[in-house]
């Protein structure tokens, strides 16, 4: 038992005295490194408000209450009324692989609801930080029901 522990306790020592010897050299990578995570965190978070805020205009245009593209679940249940479905459609987004299929007929029903194509609807599945916003922020109007539904 003693001779595995020694064993244990040398290649701890070793893997150690490897690290610490390999320390040096690395600060402009290391700076690099770290501005460039920067640089990827605020993208990701202009990406965010993008998408947050053209799904705020379109809920708004729709009849819908902006501030609803905030609340996880209600946003979903709000672009179920937006795209004229039912609300136990719901049910189907906790289903694995049929949730994104579910996804993608939502945003086409609501293409279609504001006069565009099922390709525009298509686009906001796979870009929606780019063509929610063009859809809320242009000028297409809603053509279905703007009674608040939810």
């Amino acid at each position: 038992m003693s001779e595995c522990m020694s064993v244990l306790s040398s290649s701890i020592d070793s893997v150690g005295t490897a690290l610490l010897q390999s320390g040096g050299g690395g600060g402009a990578a290391g700076i690099f490194g770290g501005l460039f995570f920067i640089f990827l965190v605020l993208l990701a978070f202009g990406v965010f408000i993008a998408y947050i805020a053209g799904m705020w205009k379109v809920f708004e245009k729709a009849g819908q209450p902006g501030w609803g593209s905030l609340i996880p679940i209600l946003n979903v249940l709000y672009m179920l009324d937006i795209a004229d479905r039912e609300t136990w459609w719901i049910i189907l987004f906790f289903i694995p692989v049929i949730n994104g299929l579910v996804f993608i007929v939502i945003n086409i029903d609501i293409a279609k609801n504001f006069g565009k194509g099922p390709g525009y609807g298509l686009a906001m599945w796979l870009l929606p930080f780019v063509f929610w916003p063009l859809l809320g922020f242009g000028d297409e109007t809603y053509v279905g029901d703007t009674s608040p539904g939810v």
